[in-house]
């Protein structure tokens, strides 16, 4: 990943995202409104994040906006039905008599662009049952699938990514 110059403004936004995230953490965790512990929460919260400030630039997250909140919570919506309907579909293999499988291997292609959204797209992939993502080659991705049923690229692609990279696409670009 090649260095990037951040400017003030950069490092002051993400610095207020990271806060804002963390004091959420904090009352997630804490469950309470007491003076002492929201001063103690947002006391830890400043410090995580002017430590932390760097790490989060580096990694390339989008500014947040209404739009990309509203595509990941329908993403995380599409990843649990789609977790869901695959744990059936793998339970319905394993306890069918002649276990009706035809495992291999295929590639598919992605659009996303940032190693961020790429690495989103392997672990959803990945935690749908009956997929598993072995690598990431460029604009590739190796997966091994229980039940293969398309072999070209571009069916597979349409079966197995394209489900998940239309949300991540706009929540990353």
């Amino acid at each position: 990943m090649k260095e990037k110059n951040y400017t003030v403004k950069d490092r002051i936004k993400s610095f207020l995202y990271l806060l804002f995230l963390l004091i959420i953490i904090w009352l997630l965790i804490t469950s309470t409104f007491h003076y002492q512990e929201l001063l103690t929460g947002i006391s830890v919260s400043i410090i995580l994040a002017l430590f932390l400030n760097w790490s989060y630039l580096k990694l390339g997250f989008p500014p947040l906006s209404l739009k990309r909140i509203a595509y990941f919570i329908a993403y995380l919506v599409i990843l649990f039905i789609e977790i869901v309907k695959a744990n059936f579909d793998v339970a319905y293999r394993i306890i069918h008599p002649k276990m009706p499988i035809k495992p291999g291997i295929v590639v598919i292609k992605t659009s996303l662009k940032q190693d961020m959204a790429k690495l989103m797209l392997a672990n959803s992939i990945t935690l749908t049952p009956g997929t598993f993502t072995l690598d990431i080659l460029g604009d590739n991705l190796l997966i091994h699938w229980i039940n293969v049923r398309a072999e070209s690229t571009d069916k597979a692609t349409r079966i197995i990514g394209m489900r998940f990279e239309k949300y991540l696409k706009v929540i990353f670009d």
